[in-house]
């Protein structure tokens, strides 16, 4: 099953979608073609990842933009840029040892040496030139880098969090757009930490308005725009950037079923559970790339599908060798595994966060925090373990039974 962690986009379900007599367009559902919006009137619901690096672009075209915002994100500068050829030269020297050096550590990205220091072993002088040095850099995985406990301490990231919170009011000329802007629900890095070009710049245009849809909540779509709890708002074109259904969400919206009539939606009901993010008990035969209590999403995707296509590969040969054609997760292993990995999360600040990576971002969805977070490095160890340990949780068989005919 390679049906990716981010490949279901959650359409909104707010009444009136179907009457809007203009355009509309979901982030994840782009058409190929592009869009121009030319001296339209543009809403934009949604800043999350997508929206904030749509926003800048849309404001530039648009005649007037309104941005719908429900929660404030954290995003740092992505400072993309031509490369300098010969830092481009260098890299390329060294590129296949880059790739084998980024198994081995916890993002799955080579290149980013792990802090030995706490945040708060630092004075404040020293913190606030750190994260200068990283801002001006730019990139997400280099900022978290400042500091070994910024994930796992609040006091910590709270300086991080407010360094950040700092730029975005230097930024933003209007303090009360800017207070706004500044997220204060949670720690950064805990939600999916955004990279922009000029997004907080963009709110300084005279054609962007933030409409504050925590405190008017938006209660429907009209024949000509957006109706919130306080105003109606008319427009040429809607784009609805309100993500994904994620880590579960395109394996649910199959239905699978496995032995003794067991159901993916009902197994999965009070949330995921997986063996190494790879299998899952009562489906035999069935892998997963990136399944959730995977790094997946918290590593570098490239490397997290190929660490586990060469995992399954490997099975898959081993199988064939030994003249096995079944191999079955045990409850056990499955059990323990999905302890494992809610205890790693609970000992971070991610469950702090209302994100995608909880659910949170669709009704009804289990709260439960879906990626694996021990380190791709510790992780792809574990993998490595299993498969040596005879694949340790797993029963191989020959024999196919009517069960698994069944299935």
């Amino acid at each position: 099953m390679a049906t990716g962690n981010l490949s279901l986009p959650r359409v909104p379900d707010f009444p009136g979608l179907d009457d809007f007599k203009g355009k509309s367009y979901h982030t994840g559902l782009w058409p190929h073609e592009g869009v121009d919006f030319t001296g339209q009137r543009v809403g934009i619901i949604g800043t999350g990842s997508s929206g904030v690096q749509s926003i800048p672009l849309i404001a530039q075209q648009a005649k007037h933009l309104h941005v719908f915002q429900r929660t404030a994100n954290f995003s740092l500068p992505a400072r993309n840029a031509p490369l300098d050829p010969e830092v481009e030269r260098k890299h390329k020297a060294t590129y296949a040892a880059h790739r084998l050096a980024a198994f081995d550590t916890p993002f799955g990205i080579a290149g980013f040496p792990p802090p030995t220091k706490s945040a708060l072993e630092a004075s404040a002088e020293e913190r606030e030139a750190a994260y200068e040095a990283k801002w001006g850099e730019g990139g997400s995985i280099s900022f978290l880098y400042a500091y070994n406990d910024l994930l796992v301490n609040k006091t910590a990231n709270d300086t991080a969090s407010e360094f950040v919170r700092n730029k975005i009011r230097a930024t933003v000329k209007d303090q009360v757009v800017a207070e706004l802007l500044a997220p204060k629900d949670h720690p950064i890095g805990t939600k999916r930490l955004i990279l922009d070009s000029h997004y907080y710049e963009t709110y300084n245009r005279d054609n962007v308005t933030l409409v504050d849809a925590r405190s008017a909540p938006i209660e429907g779509i009209t024949p000509n725009g957006i109706r919130t709890t306080e105003a109606e708002y008319e427009f040429d074109a809607i784009v609805f950037a309100t993500g994904f259904d994620a880590m579960t969400g395109a394996l649910l919206d199959i239905d699978l079923q496995g032995t003794n009539g067991t159901r993916l939606r009902d197994k999965w009901a009070d949330g995921p559970r997986s063996y190494l993010g790879l299998t899952m008990a009562d489906f035999p035969n069935m892998f997963l790339i990136t399944g959730p209590q995977s790094p997946s999403v918290k590593a570098q995707m490239i490397l997290a599908c190929e660490q586990h296509t060469d995992w399954i590969v490997d099975c898959l040969t081993h199988m064939k060798s030994a003249r096995m054609s079944r191999i079955e997760t045990s409850q056990a292993a499955e059990d323990a595994w999905v302890q494992h990995n809610n205890e790693v999360a609970d000992s971070t600040l991610y469950p702090l966060a209302n994100s995608w990576y909880m659910g949170a971002n669709i009704p009804g969805k289990p709260r439960i925090f879906m990626p694996y977070v021990g380190g791709f490095d510790r992780y792809k160890l574990r993998c490595d373990e299993v498969a040596a340990n005879n694949y340790e949780g797993f029963t191989l068989s020959s024999a196919e039974t009517p069960a698994m005919a069944d299935a």
